[in-house]
This record gives C-alpha cells, structure tokens and sequence, in this order.
C-alpha cells in the first residue's frame, strides 16, 4: 500500500513554465504582494472551514429606464385592446334589427366581412330585417341571409337597403 499525497498537492501535476523568465520572489507567478496588505487564501483551499458570505447590500431600486419601459409596455397592451374592442363592436354579431350593413368582401360565402354603419354612410348596403338565434333560415325570396355558427350561433336576415 502506498502513503497518500499530501493535502493540496498534485503529485501529477506538472509544474508551470513561466514564458517570462524567472518567478518573482515568493514564488507568486501573479506579481509580488503590495506592503502593507495581508496575504489572502482562496476560499477554494478552505480545508474545512466555514465559507466566508458575500455581505448582502440593501436592495436596489429599479432605474428610471426600467420603469418608464413597463409603463409604456402597459400603455400599449391597453391601447391594443381598446382599438381591439372598438374594431370587434362593428362586427355582424352585434347587429340588431333596423342596423345597416356594409359588406367588404361580396364574393366570399364563407366570411363576407360583414360591418355595421350608419344608414347615412354610403357604404350602407343591407338592413337587418331579422335576427335569428340558432341556426333559423330567412325568408330567401325577400332577404339575403348570413348565417354565423360557433358557440353563439345566428341567422341575419338582410334587405337591401334603398336610400
């Protein structure tokens, strides 16, 4: 059986070559120690010892760039949902009867784009004769029908509107 190496020391470790030429004195390959500071171990070397704690500093507070960027970050969801909101109102499910309709998409059966305006607007094309919930079908010879199926399903039963 063989005596073990002393602690700390790499039996196989090879010795560093300094490019420099010689060591400085004391063998410190990092430079000499400044007079009047005491040498430091390294808290890896501790053999054993408590691990000294980095002193814990009073918390700071977040700069002015930080909160100006959240604010303006909450600013914008807010504005995206108000227009959201605003741009959903006119859609064909809050139609009532007696609303006009304009439609921007004429030749598509399946999403018309159907919108709510005033009567006096010129892109008024439709009045909504009825409403329908479920999946009701209108009188084919006097309207135009649109149907929207999903959760809240209706029918619009739309006249031409003749101003």
């Amino acid at each position: 059986m063989s005596t073990p190496p002393p602690q700390g020391q790499n039996p196989y470790a090879q010795q560093p070559a300094n490019p420099y030429g010689q060591q400085p004195q004391g063998g410190n390959p990092y430079g000499q120690q400044q007079p009047g500071v005491p040498p430091q171990q390294s808290p890896y070397m501790n053999q054993g010892g408590p691990i000294p704690q980095a002193p814990m500093g009073t918390p700071t507070r977040p700069s002015a760039f930080k909160r100006f960027k959240t604010i303006g970050l909450v600013v914008i969801v807010a504005i995206m949902a108000i227009v959201g909101w605003v741009a959903s109102r006119d859609d064909a499910d809050t139609a009532k009867v007696g609303d006009c309709m304009s439609i921007s998409n004429p030749d598509s059966a399946t999403d018309p784009d159907l919108e709510v305006v005033d009567c006096g607007d010129a892109k008024a094309k439709y009045k909504v004769a009825e409403k329908k919930d479920g999946s009701g079908d209108c009188d084919r010879t006097k309207y135009s029908q649109y149907r929207e199926s999903g959760k809240d399903s209706f029918t619009l039963c739309l006249a031409d509107y003749k101003k």
